[in-house]
């Protein structure tokens, strides 16, 4: 389910059982990321799909990338392996107006 920056964090803050999944490069997530995200690379293929077949399919995901291209087909990729909440952030960190944590 695609979200507006607004709705996401509504969202989120809401949620007791929320994360927040960065599926940029581990470079990009360097550059700064949105307090508390994890990251999983959703370029490393077969090896994404292991690292979030590990995460909990009872929490709700609120994903993002750079634009919210490749965070849209983590959620299509989430959906398939079972994860019923999966949100996904339009406009990605680029449209961001929260908070960016610089490693």
């Amino acid at each position: 389910m695609n979200l507006t920056q607004e709705d996401w964090v509504a969202q989120f803050e809401a949620e007791e059982n929320a994360v927040i999944l960065d599926v940029r490069t581990a470079d990009e997530f360097n550059e700064g990321f949105i307090a508390n995200a994890i990251n999983i690379d959703i370029h490393k293929g077969q090896g994404f799909i292991d690292a979030v077949e590990e995460l909990d399919k009872d929490k709700k995901y609120y994903v993002y990338c750079r634009s919210g291209m490749r965070s849209a087909k983590a959620c299509e990729i989430m959906n398939q392996l079972g994860f019923e909440y999966a949100y996904n952030l339009l406009g990605g960190i680029l449209d961001w107006e929260g908070e960016v944590v610089e490693p």
